[in-house]
This record gives structure tokens, sequence and C-alpha cells, in this order.
């Protein structure tokens, strides 16, 4: 049972028949009274447990976004029920304007929308849902605690996104995509062409030259189907903070825009992230979506208090394949940079 603040007014206008008749029989009649009919009035509220509460599935989302959670709820019965309705999330969800008056018909449903914006990465849980319907006077209220299964994933921010055009406009240039031919040196011989003026002499091929009557030049284009593999420190040095960003969201910001160029340029990207001990691994073939990918395998993480087993993260990082690879470590530690 809860009281209402109905209550308490009910009882201080006993006073009037206490002046009336200023007797202590008067005050205990005046609150056994108020009792009965605060009782009466609590009997007479519908039962929370007969409305019908289910959530809609929630998208992931980045963090510091903002979400909505929907709630629908319906009433089965033949009477009117009017109600509060608190959506609790856990603290970190962020949730705003989670308290719902509700007017339901009979067989009627309503969608009671809540406002989140997550402030931690990882899967962020509703603890329930309260239910408060009181009685035709207003003096007691029925109150239950539904629980109604909620999760908001929330994935790291990925702020470096905003770098993501320039960076794809400049790889282009590199590819000879663009208008813009950018001289550069390649890895992967491409063709034979006449040398012109501007050319880098060191790109004469003399044999094939002494084959022909004018001097010719290997063209070169940047290797294709390279292996990328990303290994995130998540001991106690990425704890630490630079301004509010902890330094393991700003390596998780680094990862993922290599990442997205990466497989932009067709290469492959692996994942690693560990202390002392492998706490994601991930094998992403190539993927336009490889950095939602990641997002996904990184919102779980968190630093750990422990050093970082060097030794372990190299025998995992030759588990994920014996093929050459550019390994890219992102860390804090002053010994590995």
């Amino acid at each position: 049972m809860v009281i209402t603040g109905r209550t308490p007014l009910l009882l201080l206008l006993g006073m009037v028949p206490v002046v009336l008749r200023p007797a202590m029989s008067t005050v205990w009649l005046w609150v056994l009274l108020v009792s009965v009919v605060v009782l009466a009035d609590w009997l007479l509220a519908a039962r929370p447990d007969r409305l019908t509460v289910r959530r809609a599935d929630l998208p992931p989302v980045r963090l510091g976004a903002e979400s909505q959670s929907c709630l629908l709820i319906s009433n089965p019965g033949r009477m009117l029920v009017r109600a509060t309705v608190r959506d609790a999330w856990q603290p970190t969800a962020g949730a705003t304007g989670n308290r719902h008056p509700v007017r339901l018909d009979a067989g009627q449903t309503l969608p009671l929308i809540t406002a989140l914006r997550p402030r931690r990465r990882g899967d962020l849980r509703a603890v329930g849902v309260t239910v408060r319907i009181p009685g035709p006077l207003g003096l007691a209220a029925r109150q239950s605690t539904i629980d109604v299964p909620g999760r908001l994933r929330s994935l790291p921010a990925f702020e470096s996104r905003k770098h993501l055009p320039s960076r794809l406009a400049r790889l282009r240039e590199l590819d000879g995509r663009s208008a813009v031919r950018t001289r550069g040196a390649g890895t992967e011989f491409d063709s034979l062409r006449e040398y012109v003026r501007g050319d880098d002499v060191r790109a004469i091929d003399w044999r094939a030259t002494a084959r022909n009557r004018n001097v010719v030049v290997r063209t070169w284009q940047p290797e294709r189907d390279r292996r990328v593999v990303l290994v995130l420190d998540t001991s106690r040095v990425s704890a630490a903070r630079v301004g509010d960003v902890p330094r393991l969201d700003s390596a998780m910001d680094a990862a993922l825009l290599l990442a997205a160029l990466a497989a932009r340029a067709g290469d492959r990207v692996d994942f690693l992230a560990g202390d002392r001990q492998v706490r994601t691994r991930l094998r992403a073939a190539r993927a336009r979506d490889v950095a939602a990918t990641l997002q996904d395998a990184m919102a779980d993480l968190e630093p750990v208090i422990a050093e970082a087993d060097w030794r372990a993260l190299a025998g995992a990082v030759n588990s994920l394949g014996r093929q050459r690879a550019l390994v890219v470590l992102l860390t804090p530690s002053s010994r590995h940079r």
C-alpha cells in the first residue's frame, strides 16, 4: 500500500471535530475513520499486475548519443485505469522523462517513450517498470514493480569519424582514382612506360631500355590485400585520463579510424585487445562495416588494474595467422611508443 498526499490532509481535517468535542476519544475515532476510508480506497484500486507491459527492442547507439525506450502498456480489463508508470534504468543510461501519467480505457494500448543518453560504454539495462494505481478517492494506491527486460548497447563514440572523408580523399589520390595523380613509391609493380620529364630516375628499367629505343620506367601501384592487426592495450596504464577522456577510449577512437581506412583500401583487419590475458579477439574480413563490427567488440572493454603481458599478446597475434602483417600497437605505455 502506498499513501498519497491526500491522507495527511484528511487527518488534519480532524482538528475540526476535536475542537468541537475536545476529547482523546474523538482523536482516536477520527484516526480510525480515516484508516477505514484509506483501506477501502486501496481495496477498490485496480491491481497493477492486470496490466500488460512489454518493451520494444533498442538498437545500439554511440556513447553520448540520444536513444529512446518504448514501453507498450495495455489494459485488457473492462474498467478505466489511471496510473503512473516509471520506466527505471541504471543511472549511466541517462534516462530522462521516465515518469508517465497514463489513462487507459478498456482494451487500449499506449506507447510510453523514455529518452536515454548513455554515459558509459557496454550493455545498459532496465531496472524495472513501476506501476502505481490510485484508488477512486486518491488516498491510497496499489504499487508494483514489473520486470520488463531491456538492454541498450552503448558503443564507443568514434569521434574521429569526422576526419574520415579527408583521409579517404587522400587514399583515393594514392590509389590514382582521383583527377590528381600523386607520385609516390608504391610496393607492387604495375607496368612499363616511356620516360617523361619529372619521373624519378631510380624508376628506370635499364634492361627494358636496352631492348627499346626509348628510356623505359617502371610504374608502381599501392599494395593490395594487406593484413593489418590492431592490438589494443587494456592494462592499468589505459585507465588514466587526458582531460575528460580515458586513454582507452582515445585508443579505441584511433583504432576505429585505422580500421575504416584499411577496409576502404581493400585490406583485411584483425583486432586484439588484452592485458595479462586476451579480452577480445576478432578476425574481420574486408567489409565496409568493419568499424561497426569493431565498435560492438570494443563496447564491453574496460581498463584492468594489472600489467600487460606482452609475450602473451605477441603469441595471440601469431595465433591469428602467420602471414606478413602490419601490427599497430595502441598503448599509452612509454616502453612501447
